[in-house]
């Protein structure tokens, strides 16, 4: 994988040059059979998307976990199609080559650290945007699952960004006027946060501890004897992906999707902490113990205590359709400001309610009979579509309803029926 500078430069420059080829040669066939050719919609072609997400994945890196934050959007930026390319992303991430493992590993154990396992798997069974897993076992019994962080990552978090930002500034992508550059500095932030492996072990173990003894959930054990900076070593925990659930028995998949939800709204107003990336691949269920076992503590977000009580606020207004004071609320919380016009309140707010119904509905609420995200994705179009529309929410809001819409797709997939109403009136 190309980890310094210059190469992950050159390496946005090949895309960029392949990008434009694609542009250059769809628009001349617009123009060959009389059309007048639109910039943005032969930017956002799949062509261009399938271009664009296998130099991700070669990447990896901050280019490639960006390209996965862009594959959650609803609709307000990306169309269906394209959201459905960039999906990939999501599971996608090539894995560095043995020589390369070999440097990294010998850089941060100190040459012969083989001699210390009795077992090191040199293929990763897992591969995600910051790093590989590998599978190992100690002398002394402990079976390991191993993260290597890939060479180069954090010190391009902040070029990577800035390069990913330039190709989203290209005209028509967004909307006249939006102003990305908090949700930039955020991206940053938060990326260097999951690139220190040493704040992802001191999350791994406070989430151990908040729910040590749980029948829901278990949290591999750290292990700080091996760990470093760039490598974090925990416990291996045998379990099947969540996807292989999705033809169980209904009960259990509405007992998992229950849990994970439950847990988010702990997060959010009991543990003051949220994990905010919902991949799909961060949540494994084990047989042997029926509980959900949680891979990935980097993207841990703290949530300071006035905004709990403000969307604490805001769920007890959604919960009672309270149209005036779900306004107020979202205005507090910053989904829009004074000065965004009215129609534009109007749009979000309606979005808003329309998220929030399922909380509403008496009894269970059935995923696997829902066009709900279908209609959230049209909404999102319509507000996208209005390219006067230039406020952004605040950057923590975002990351927390990428965590909320991916629970809601979690629980889709797997088909569940839950109690929302039920489980949410607990925490208003």
């Amino acid at each position: 994988m190309p980890a310094g500078r210059v190469a992950r430069l050159a390496h946005f420059g090949a895309m960029a040059t392949g990008i434009a080829g694609g542009v250059v040669a769809k628009g001349l066939l617009q123009i060959a059979q009389g059309r007048r050719p639109d910039l943005a919609g032969l930017l956002m072609t799949p062509a261009n998307a399938l271009r664009f997400t296998h130099s991700l994945s070669q990447m990896r890196g901050a280019a490639l976990k960006m390209g996965q934050m862009l594959s959650m959007d609803t609709g307000v930026v990306l169309g269906h199609e394209l959201t459905e390319i960039l999906a990939k992303l999501r599971d996608n991430a090539e894995y560095m080559p043995p020589k390369q493992l070999q440097a990294v590993l010998n850089a941060e154990w100190g040459v012969g650290w083989r001699s210390r396992f009795t077992r090191f798997d040199p293929r990763p069974f897992a591969a995600a945007s910051i790093g590989q897993v590998h599978r190992a076992a100690l002398p002394d019994g402990r079976d390991l699952a191993i993260k290597v962080q890939y060479p180069g990552v954090r010190a391009s978090i902040d070029s990577d960004v800035d390069n990913m930002a330039t190709l989203m500034r290209l005209p028509g992508l967004l909307p006249r006027g939006m102003n990305i550059e908090p949700l930039l500095s955020e991206a940053k932030r938060q990326l260097h946060a999951e690139a220190d492996y040493t704040a992802e072990a001191r999350h791994l173990v406070k989430f151990g501890a908040l729910l040590a003894g749980s029948d829901a959930f278990v949290v591999p054990s750290f292990h700080a004897d091996l760990s470093t900076p760039r490598v974090l070593v925990m416990g291996y925990v045998q379990s099947q992906p969540l996807d292989a659930l999705v033809d169980a028995p209904q009960d259990l998949r509405d007992r998992v999707a229950a849990q994970l939800i439950d847990l988010t709204l702990q997060e959010l107003f009991v543990f003051g902490a949220m994990q905010t990336d919902p991949n799909l691949a961060n949540y494994c269920y084990d047989p042997d113990t029926a509980r959900v076992v949680l891979l990935d503590f980097g993207a841990v977000q703290d949530i300071p205590a006035p905004l709990t009580a403000d969307f604490r606020r805001l769920l007890g207004c959604a919960l009672d359709a309270d149209q005036a004071q779900t306004r107020a609320a979202m205005l507090r919380i910053g989904y829009f400001n004074s000065s965004t016009a009215q129609h534009h309140q109007d749009l979000i707010q309606a979005m808003f309610m329309a998220a929030t119904a399922p909380l509403r509905a008496q009894g269970v609420f059935d995923f696997g009979h829902t066009d709900l995200l279908e209609r959230l994705r049209s909404m999102g179009m319509a507000i996208g579509q209005d390219r006067e529309l230039s406020h952004v929410p605040p950057a923590a809001t975002l990351f927390l309803h990428r965590k909320i819409g991916g629970m809601y797709l979690m629980a889709t997939k797997l088909r569940a029926r839950v109690p929302l109403r039920d489980l949410v009136r607990m925490y208003r």
